[in-house]
């Protein structure tokens, strides 16, 4: 069978191409990679599939709706909210927490999580400085994710039964926190490659 035929099949051999191409770079041919390179492997990739989704809901998916909506002859956004929005929305939180969990796993193992919590401000680091600004931005759109979107979109998508007041307010606190996330996401893509390569001199 074609693992590209699925979802799962895609990913799980994604990952097997990735070891692969470890043990064909690696020196001695080792078979494992060092924990924190795999921890900010999964950060990166978690932050991926996290940020893109936020991006298709704000660049894409929000402006197609509602395009459908003054549409009269149109087909509807019905489709997108009854079978895309749900699956998306699923990677989006879950993306969300494993990006903020790879990342404090990774500050955790290398010393520095209350550092860059503290933005470097006891140890006069300017990495800890850097990536602190990147931690606590992830940290407010991680709340914003789980706090103010995923509620309302439930009332909006009719997961959770809610009145047309209750929707319509829904609809505002999603948008204002989705879009306050894709506003906090460029400075905190700064921070984070930033941390690596000095915004900070």
């Amino acid at each position: 069978m074609n693992p590209l035929k699925t979802v799962r099949g895609t990913i799980i051999s994604g990952f097997i191409l990735a070891v692969i191409l470890i043990m064909a770079t690696s020196d001695n041919h080792l078979v494992g990679i060092a924990s924190q390179s795999a921890m900010i492997w999964a950060h990166v990739l978690a932050g991926i599939t996290w940020i893109g989704l936020l991006y298709y809901f704000n660049f894409v998916q929000v402006p197609a709706l509602g395009e459908a909506l003054n549409d009269e002859g149109g087909p509807g956004g019905a489709g997108i909210t009854k079978y895309v929005a749900p699956r998306a929305l699923w990677w989006f939180r879950w993306g969300a927490a494993f990006t903020w969990l790879t990342g404090a796993g990774y500050l955790w193992m290398t010393g520095r999580l209350g550092d860059a919590f503290e933005l470097g401000m006891r140890s006069n680091d300017i990495y800890a400085t850097t990536i602190g600004i990147g931690a606590w931005l992830g940290t407010i759109m991680l709340f914003n994710v789980w706090v103010l979107i995923w509620p309302n979109q439930k009332k909006i998508l009719g997961i959770v039964e809610a009145s047309e007041d209750e929707i319509y307010k829904a609809k505002k606190i999603a948008f204002m926190a989705s879009r306050s996330n894709t506003l906090m996401s460029i400075p905190m893509v700064m921070s984070m490659i930033g941390a690596h390569h000095g915004f900070i001199m």
